[in-house]
């Protein structure tokens, strides 16, 4: 994953955060602390640390006033350690702190892996062949299924979850999110919002999910053959797996589908290629594998829209009140009314999209 340096107004405390690492984590080698920031990611703020071949990674919330509930640091580390034991793609943490006299927010450690991690290209000494890029589709299929296969009774993660309601829960609580976080009038907003509520379905399973599976969350080993690494678990919890489903299908974007879309979060990705999945065959494959009904999955993928849409809208938020300076954020009312209008042409079934 690239490092760059850090953004400015994003720097972390190095002396403070030194000198905590070296109290709390054991056989830490001599040299400096070296600290950079990844490029990717719109929410939590991650870094990369390393001294003298030692590395981890830092994550902590972003900057300015977050949502209720949101960027819980405490959770996420839970969640890692609860599902790690389990499913072997999810990072180490390390160790978890709510000091904020260290870096000024609470934080935690985990591993840092390496691999490769596709988003907008292929690394440049490997070819694109569309069996290749089938393999990849397929992993990530089957990998969602995995984690909805496992036994979330035989974990922690009751004590941090609250799988009751969680559907009814979901879709009121991200209405409420847009609401505070909206700076324009957007019609198909108003729309999405009375169609959700009115079409609530009644959820059939409960298990892990991941809640933002996406192309660039995961990481692969370097031939592409097996991913190794899954990031950004801030929203994992035990929910409706369909739920999941949906927010996979809501990222992943067909050549077919309106430029509009493609560039909704920044380049054309990779799945536009041939030979990766439709969104009907990465369903048909995690459907083969989970063995799961998808007779309902529109609704699903519908609330997945709107919530993308709700995210973006959160960014645009701080962007506009000054919380952040990072320059990508700066389109970003246009891609929520993107979303917003994409999400309610899907609703009404407009547009052919699956």
């Amino acid at each position: 994953m690239t490092t760059i340096p850090v953004r400015s107004g994003e720097e972390l405390n190095k002396d403070r955060l030194e000198t905590f690492l070296r109290i709390h984590m054991e056989e830490l080698p001599t040299g400096t602390l070296h600290v950079t920031q990844f490029a990717e990611g719109h929410s939590n703020l991650t870094y990369a640390l390393s001294i003298d071949g030692w590395e981890a990674v830092l994550r902590r919330p972003p900057l300015g006033p977050v949502a209720p509930k949101a960027h819980n640091m405490e959770r996420e580390f839970t969640f890692l350690k609860e599902i790690k034991p389990f499913f072997d793609a999810a990072p180490d943490p390390f160790l978890y702190t709510e000091d904020t006299s260290v870096i000024g927010a609470p934080f935690f450690i985990m591993e840092r892996k390496h691999g490769v991690v596709l988003d907008t290209r292929f690394p440049e000494q490997i070819e694109p062949d569309p069996a290749l890029c089938r393999h990849i589709s397929a992993q990530m299929a089957e990998r969602l299924a995995d984690l909805h296969r496992i036994d979330y009774t035989q974990t922690g993660l009751m004590n941090i979850t609250r799988p009751d309601g969680f559907l009814k829960r979901q879709v009121e609580g991200w209405i409420s999110r847009y609401q505070r976080a909206a700076t324009d009038d957007i019609p198909a907003a108003d729309q999405l919002m009375k169609w959700l509520q009115d079409h609530l379905p009644d959820s059939k399973e409960t298990t892990v999910i991941h809640y933002d599976y996406k192309l660039n969350n995961a990481m692969f080993t370097n031939d592409l053959r097996q991913m190794k690494g899954l990031f950004d678990w801030e929203m994992a919890t035990v929910g409706d797996p369909l739920a999941d489903l949906g927010v996979a299908l809501s990222y992943w974007i067909e050549a077919t589908d309106p430029d509009e879309v493609k560039h909704a979060l920044g380049g054309t990705p990779v799945t536009t290629l041939p030979g990766f999945y439709t969104r009907d065959e990465f369903m048909q494959q995690y459907s083969l594998h989970s063995g799961r009904d998808l007779a309902g999955v529109h609704y699903y993928f519908v609330f997945a829209y709107f919530k993308l849409a709700v995210i973006a809208q959160q960014i645009y938020y701080r962007y506009q009140n000054g919380q952040t300076s990072d320059p990508r954020f700066a389109s970003f009312g246009r891609t929520v009314k993107t979303l917003m209008k994409e999400g309610e042409e899907l609703r009404s079934h407009k547009g052919g999209r699956s």
